[in-house]
């Protein structure tokens, strides 16, 4: 019983807890002049991933990689069809030059180096696909080449800042601290009991780990992105709703994913690989999306698109057993 009413609390603090971080967030970028995207691309899209980080630690210390696998996995492909969707429906999303032409770009490198590390056996004799401590490392310092890439687009973007910066009321120092560490212990909380809730709920009806790890978990690690966008595009903030996707993205890709291989090599199945291949069509029809419209932005009906798309996946993974 108490499971469920956690589960219950977990989504008001999701809520509350993305309302508090896209407040706080948004106003370190007047405070210090970065660009709303930087932050959603760094201390937004951070924050939101915690809950794939810490179920993918437990997963790799108990040597459940399916679960830390399919989590990662899962959770890109509903960032992107699911999150961004509702997210573009609630209101149009502008895609800025350095999104489309750098950071989607560069997420898609991200999955196609996970998906050759992973596979990298079939060119070998080994028998065995996995995820070495090797490839973790190998994830990890490419996340650390991302991370080099922001700082510079900071440096580069300040002076422009400097004009573009208007007189909107900025929150105290105080004040920010409050709402952007009281949102990420909230976002915490309210993905582990939404998650732990989800998957008891799973478990009654006998699902496999790798289906409760592409689904059930990856959809409740989701869900701080998920609000996080949903009212950051509602508050018009939708450089942050944008960069909250496309960072955590990479966050999951190289950082999560490089840190459980670093903790316990994860096996591999080859079934997995429809799933990478998801991503990169996810990943396509997002750079489609904003080719072919009117201006740089998803629009709703390309919204309702992706959320269309992300039903049919789920079918076929039901489908899949």
């Amino acid at each position: 019983m108490i499971t469920y009413f956690l589960f219950a609390i977990g989504f008001v603090l999701l809520i509350k807890g993305a309302d508090y971080l896209v407040i706080g967030a948004s106003s370190i970028a007047k405070r210090f002049k970065i660009s709303e995207m930087i932050i959603g691309l760094t201390i937004v899209s951070f924050g939101t991933s915690l809950p794939e980080l810490l179920v993918n630690l437990s997963a790799s210390f108990r040597g459940s990689s399916e679960i830390a696998i399919g989590n990662i996995f899962g959770s890109n492909i509903a960032n992107i069809l699911l999150i961004l969707g509702v997210s573009a429906v609630i209101r149009p999303l502008p895609i800025t030059k350095n999104i489309y032409f750098s950071e989607i770009p560069f997420s898609l490198i991200a999955t196609l180096l996970v998906g050759f590390l992973a596979n990298a056996a079939l060119f070998s004799d080994s028998r065995l696909l996995t995820l070495s401590r090797l490839d973790g490392i190998i994830l990890l310092v490419f996340f650390s080449l991302f991370m080099g890439y922001i700082y510079v687009v900071h440096l580069s973007n300040q002076s422009k800042q400097d004009v573009m910066i208007n007189t909107e009321e900025i929150l105290s120092v105080k004040k920010t601290t409050i709402y952007v560490f009281g949102g990420l212990i909230a976002l915490y909380f309210g993905g582990e009991w939404v998650v732990e809730g989800s998957i008891k709920i799973a478990e009654q009806f006998g699902l496999s780990e790798t289906f409760i790890g592409l689904t059930v978990i990856a959809i409740g690690t989701s869900l701080p992105e998920l609000f996080t966008s949903a009212v950051a595009a509602y508050r018009n903030n939708t450089d942050i709703a944008v960069g909250n996707v496309v960072g955590s993205n990479i966050f999951n890709l190289l950082w999560i994913l490089g840190i459980s291989a670093v903790i316990r090599p994860l096996p591999f199945d080859v079934a997995s690989n429809t799933d990478i291949v998801m991503i990169i069509i996810a990943s396509a029809l997002l750079l489609f999306a904003v080719a072919v419209g009117r201006g740089a932005k998803i629009v709703r009906w390309e919204g309702m698109l992706f959320m269309v798309v992300y039903i049919g996946y789920i079918y076929y993974l039901v489908q899949r057993g």
